[in-house]
């Protein structure tokens, strides 16, 4: 199954038209706040609210001979509003326009990412709980280590995603700052009451103290928020990649009636899903580099930021949000394989109770280092094909401490995953109730 990404939402924010549009409402609300203050007729905002017009190819065509694109959109537009065309941008700079309408876009863009990262979490929290007591082997350095459930699995990603949400949230807040603070930022031609009516008609705060430009750490922390939230996603791509692997089998990404792995092998069902977001994962991280880059500029400013925002702002808010709806999907629709978790939990005859072991010989009083050797040579037995509970049962010195009764409860799964609904609780809140009594006994296979 191939996930369409139709959301156009993302998209229409860095559209080139709804941009201009941006800016003449800035514009415009600057010279709502201006009239008010008596600074320029009370009759002029309305008349150009009723005639300034957007004319993206009119304002190219100024721009090829001007080589400033804020110049050629102020010219374009006061073509469209007669005489009054005279008061647009009345003691603005140009990245008062810049600045504070790209701060609406990032907080439009992270108001769509977190209802993204929201509907990622459900997905992840409904699974979760649907995989409640389902046992599997936990690994670690790609190697059977201890038994686990794969809800608890989906419960750390759930935990993770609020952390993400919580992120976004913070991300948003820390850019929704705008400007119209003047030339280096010092009110010299406008009034800071301009500046506050006009970023709070935009939802923003004022920059406290801008330098003509908003600070670019604001940005950094943004982008980078994106990159965490994008490395999530790749740490959960990661693993269903890895639980899909022939050897594993025991989770896969959705997969259509009609779709093809291979144009040679017609048995094949690649993780295509999982391994599109792993690489976009690696663009985001690079995205938010150059965002760090932008911080420094000189002296009050200058445009070495613009380029590279004009390209990683688009290009990481929809990336992000396409990954964020292609990993929903793929939860949404994942192929569990309980019964293959369960074999592979118990591949190695029970070797993975061998802290188990180690530990009760601890506690009637065997050395750690003596404990630790006889518990190793029937796990390294185990690994070559013996029966690991066989050849416990059958070893003389952990007979000494050891009965055959009390070898037997310590392979108990029930007991190794008594907590799990604590840590549910943890994870999902306080909520979350207690498996029911059906995943209680799968749990204890």
């Amino acid at each position: 199954m191939i996930d369409r990404y139709t959301r156009p939402e993302m998209g229409a924010i860095w559209d080139e038209e709804e941009k201009l549009h941006i800016w003449l409402e800035v514009e415009l609300l600057a010279c709502e706040a201006l009239a008010a203050r008596g600074e320029m007729p009370s009759d002029v905002p309305g008349k150009l609210r009723a005639r300034a017009k957007v004319n993206a190819a009119r304002m190219r065509e100024i721009e090829r001979e001007v080589a400033h694109d804020i110049i050629a959109f102020v010219t374009s537009v006061a073509e469209t509003c007669g005489p009054e065309g005279r008061y647009l941008h009345m003691g603005l700079t140009s990245s008062d326009v810049l600045d504070t309408s790209f701060a609406v876009q990032l907080v439009r863009a992270a108001d769509l990412l977190i209802k993204g990262a929201g509907d990622l979490a459900d997905a992840i929290r409904n699974q979760a709980e649907r995989h409640r007591g389902t046992p599997m082997v936990g690994r670690t350095h790609g190697i059977h280590a201890e038994p686990t459930t794969f809800g608890l699995k989906l419960a750390g990603w759930y935990s993770e995603m609020q952390r993400n949400l919580e992120r976004l949230h913070r991300a948003r807040e820390d850019v929704a700052y705008g400007t119209l603070s003047g030339a280096v930022g010092t009110f010299a031609h406008l009034s800071p009451e301009v500046e506050a009516f006009v970023c709070g008609r935009l939802g923003l705060q004022p920059e406290p103290v801008a330098t003509q430009v908003v600070p670019r750490d604001r940005h950094a922390q943004y982008f980078a928020t994106l990159a965490v939230v994008a490395g999530s996603i790749e740490r959960f791509a990661v693993e269903i990649r890895h639980l899909q692997r022939s050897e594993v089998a025991e989770a896969q990404e959705p997969f259509g009636g009609a779709q093809k792995g291979s144009s040679a092998m017609p048995h094949k069902r690649n993780p295509i899903l999982t391994e599109n977001v792993t690489g976009l994962a690696r663009l985001m991280r690079a995205y938010a580099g150059a965002a760090l880059e932008n911080i420094a500029l000189w002296h009050e400013r200058d445009i070495s930021h613009s380029s590279v925002e004009r390209v990683i702002a688009p290009d990481a808010t929809i990336a992000l949000d396409f990954m964020l709806h292609r990993m929903t999907g793929v939860v949404q629709n994942l192929v569990v394989h309980t019964d293959t978790m369960q074999r592979n939990l118990e591949r190695w005859r029970g070797a993975v109770f061998s802290e188990a072991i180690l530990l009760a010989l601890v506690r009637k009083g065997v050395a750690r280092e003596e404990a630790y050797r006889w518990v190793q040579r029937n796990g390294m037995k185990a690994m070559e094909g013996a029966d690991f509970r066989t050849e416990v049962a059958g070893d003389p010195d952990i007979a000494k401490h050891l009965s055959a009764a009390e070898v037997t409860e310590l392979f108990d799964l029930r007991h190794q995953l008594r907590y799990e609904d604590e840590l549910f609780q943890r994870a999902l809140g306080a909520d979350n109730q207690a498996a029911p009594p059906a995943r209680q006994e799968r749990r204890a296979r």
